[in-house]
């Protein structure tokens, strides 16, 4: 496979960092880039020149660490089975713990090279201040390894907390990177495809608190930042997964009329969650679709089974997420309620594998709420040659639905109002919301416990894009 001439840079820029006693290499690329080709590239020179005697790849989940050790065989042409016999080894950053010794064992009698994907993880800059992930990288690795290679395509945690291996510049808190691949190179260079993401709001929302008088609001984060209401509550009310997963199927539709192969993915915010919007696919909208969580058997072969078939729809909590290499994915629901803008990058990251199908676009269909809006404005900043276009979307009619709000599982987290400023053009789209095809169910649902919310018509879609695509 030939090398990109990124990949190629970054490896020639790896070997020459190795070669001059400086044992640790930063790598960030936008996901979907081929971190793990380069990486490949750079464990089959570093055995080419007598460097190193074993390898060590280190990921977030199972399915990961497959890909990676595939990548690697096929690249080195040398086993990579972690057993007798191997050179080198694929595994998680859970299965860390139960390696140490052998870790700590290979490191004394051998140069080991050691691969951290997603370095992001793992935190710390000792011991002593480490999460459990990079404890294990600081007190077993950094000091004996004879050379570690970071990747990352998200360099920051939520929770502020430095990441191990990384160095910072000066005190604020920026990642230095030994090479940097960003979302607007991979475009540049037909890499990536270029992200729309797609914000839904509604204009009319009432909620009624016990035997409070029903308030009514103009958009969700007014709802979210004037009440108590969680945005858990938006996700999973029943018109607004409704509307986002309609929506969003009615553009994979499209795109399959171009590739036929071409999948969608919801991330759902816990399983049942998942089970409801998988039977909004099957049973309303008469899509194929498949589930992948914790509880079904065997999910890592679901979603492998899936990666290589036609069905359109796969619905997820968390499995389907950094690393996991779908590239016929094109359309994603971000419906979950961890609002973190690595969690958004992350999930953002699932469409954007260029292809060789025709169709290239690649669509995140969201709420219009605050945090989420904030990240889709800065992922339009990092592509800066692009002008962002945003088209509403109103409904004619009504939608109403009556859906509880208890205070299970929430997050009570205060939003700031919808009303940002876009420097762009405005249109509004052809399709009403009441033009889209006719569901089998009631117009009004009553569960009532402790509040009422109700959502009613006048659906809005933001499309945050880019006006000229580099596929035209």
């Amino acid at each position: 496979m030939t090398l990109r001439k990124w990949q190629s840079e970054c490896a020639d820029l790896a070997l020459k960092k190795y070669t001059s006693n400086h044992p640790h290499f930063l790598c960030q690329a936008s996901p979907g880039a081929g971190k793990t080709r380069m990486a490949a590239e750079v464990v089959t020179r570093l055995f080419n020149a007598g460097l190193i005697d074993f390898v060590w790849c280190f990921s977030p989940s199972n399915i990961t660490a497959d890909n990676i050790r595939d990548t690697m065989e096929k690249r080195t042409q040398r086993p990579f089975h972690g057993l007798i016999g191997a050179d080198g080894g694929s595994f998680t950053y859970q299965g860390m713990q139960s390696l140490n010794s052998e870790i700590r064992a290979l490191l004394k009698s051998h140069r080991v090279f050691v691969i951290f994907d997603e370095i992001h993880h793992c935190a710390g800059t000792t011991p002593e201040n480490a999460n459990a992930w990079g404890e294990g990288i600081l007190s077993n690795i950094k000091q004996q390894a004879a050379y570690t290679l970071a990747l990352t395509g998200t360099p920051w945690r939520s929770d502020k907390l430095p990441i191990a291996l990384a160095e910072y510049k000066d005190t604020n808190d920026h990642i230095v990177c030994d090479y940097i691949y960003g979302l607007a190179d991979a475009i540049k260079d037909k890499v990536c495809r270029v992200p729309q993401i797609v914000i839904t709001d509604n204009n009319d929302i009432t909620i009624q608190e016990n035997d409070k008088d029903a308030e009514t609001f103009g958009s969700f984060s007014e709802l979210l930042e004037e009440t108590s209401c969680p945005y858990q509550k938006v996700i999973e009310n029943e018109t607004v997964m409704r509307h986002i997963v309609t929506q969003a199927n009615i553009k994979l539709t499209q795109i399959r009329q171009i590739n036929p192969c071409a999948g969608g993915l919801v991330v759902a915010s816990s399983v049942e969650h998942a089970v409801r919007m998988l039977n909004i696919l099957r049973n309303e909208l008469n899509e194929p679709a498949v589930i992948a969580t914790y509880k079904e058997n065997e999910p890592t072969t679901i979603i492998n089974d899936f990666k290589v078939s036609s069905t359109p729809w796969i619905v997820s909590v968390g499995m389907i997420s950094e690393g996991t290499d779908i590239p016929r994915l094109q359309v994603c629901c971000h419906l979950t309620r961890i609002k973190t803008e690595l969690n958004f990058r992350q999930v953002l990251g699932r469409p954007l594998r260029i292809t060789d199908s025709p169709n290239q676009e690649a669509y995140l269909f969201m709420p219009a709420e605050q945090k989420l809006i904030d990240y889709a404005l800065r992922v339009e900043e990092d592509i800066p040659d692009e002008n962002a276009v945003v088209r509403f979307e109103k409904s004619k009619g009504p939608i109403s639905i009556k859906n509880s709000l208890d205070t299970e599982n929430t997050e009570f987290e205060a939003s700031s109002p919808v009303g940002h400023t876009l420097q762009c053009g405005y249109e509004i789209a052809s399709r009403p919301i009441d033009s889209l095809p006719p569901k089998n169910v009631p117009s009004v649902l009553t569960q009532v416990y402790e509040a009422t919310l109700n959502v009613y018509g006048q659906f809005r879609q933001e499309i945050l894009a880019v006006s000229v695509s580099p596929f035209e």
